[in-house]
């Protein structure tokens, strides 16, 4: 059955998006929507989208539309997809889910309650690269896990014009902060024992900075570095008793490499067009087969993954 997605924001995350649908078997675009028609006819208009609506609700109305695709800024998260599921749509909801762990549960209670497929966008977690890690963790390629590392760094964030306000949702922990977080959950197949970390706050402005340490079964640290002032490699690595594997750009990439105790090297590579196509094919699955949840991105992790980043912030602002 063909999956027929409305957007709901023009930002710059959509033309990709809307790449990985029409790469996908089951998925067209359908309608894109902006709170100023004009930005909507105009990206409508350059990706080839049928139709554009000047109101988030004109789009959530159409009949045209089976799920909405939410990318609004962070903060609108929350009332965005409450109001495509008041109005009996399916919805993928872009990172971070919701601001507060009510929020998000209220969400998924909503859904439930309407018979309606919710998911958090996390697009790591379905590419083909990630199954390849999986695959070398289950062998026991590096042995037994003792340390993952993942360093994010947006040294040009600023474009985002509400990127420095913690009002609007911004901050490089919200920004960020979900895909290392769900990256290591999904790996170790468990929420983390404890979480405990620093954030950097300039005054009345965002984080800019944040260290996060967590451990799994008091046997596994997995440390979580996101900064906008340094220019670092961004990725992540996982360290086990006989090697490591290292997946830079882990949230799109194409490689990863397993470098062992011993020196050897060996690269992984596998070729890919669009970076969302195979989380669309996902979402596209789960609605065919009557899901209301994923069982990869589980409304657990985001449940553990809104709490992780609500407690960071409510602990670290002074």
């Amino acid at each position: 059955m063909t999956i027929r997605y409305g957007i709901l924001s023009t930002a710059q995350v959509v033309p990709r998006f809307v790449a990985g649908v029409r790469e996908s078997m089951d998925g067209e675009v359908t309608a894109i929507a902006s709170r100023e028609l004009k930005k909507a006819e105009k990206m409508a208009k350059e990706l080839d989208i049928p139709q554009a609506y000047g109101s988030y609700e004109a789009l959530c109305q159409s009949e045209e539309v089976d799920i909405v695709y939410v990318a609004v800024y962070n903060k609108g998260h929350y009332d965005a997809a409450k109001l495509a599921l008041e109005h009996n749509k399916h919805v993928l909801l872009e990172k971070p889910f919701t601001m507060t762990l009510e929020q998000a549960e209220e969400l998924f209670d909503l859904a439930e309650s309407k018979q309606l497929f919710l998911m958090e966008a996390q697009k790591a977690l379905f590419l083909p690269i990630t199954d390849q890690v999986v695959e070398l963790l289950e062998k026991g390629t590096i042995g037994k896990i003792q340390w993952m590392e993942a360093v994010m760094a947006y040294p040009n964030i600023y474009h985002i014009s509400w990127f420095s306000s913690l009002e609007a949702g911004g901050g490089v922990l919200r920004g960020a902060g979900t895909y290392p977080l769900e990256y290591m959950q999904f790996l170790m197949q468990k929420r983390p024992d404890q979480v405990v970390g620093t954030m950097v706050f300039p005054p009345d402005q965002s984080d800019t900075q944040a260290n996060l340490s967590l451990t799994f079964d008091d046997t596994v640290v997995g440390t979580i570095f996101l900064t906008v002032k340094l220019d670092l490699p961004p990725g992540i690595t996982i360290y086990g008793e006989k090697g490591q594997i290292h997946i830079p750009n882990f949230w799109k990439t194409k490689e990863a490499e397993v470098l062992f105790t011993d020196g050897q090297k060996e690269k992984i590579l596998v070729e890919q067009q669009s970076e969302f196509v195979f989380e669309v094919e996902h979402v596209n699955a789960c609605l065919n087969q009557g899901r209301l949840t994923s069982p990869v991105v589980t409304k657990e992790m985001t449940l553990e993954t809104v709490k992780i980043t609500a407690e960071m912030y409510q602990k670290n602002q002074k």
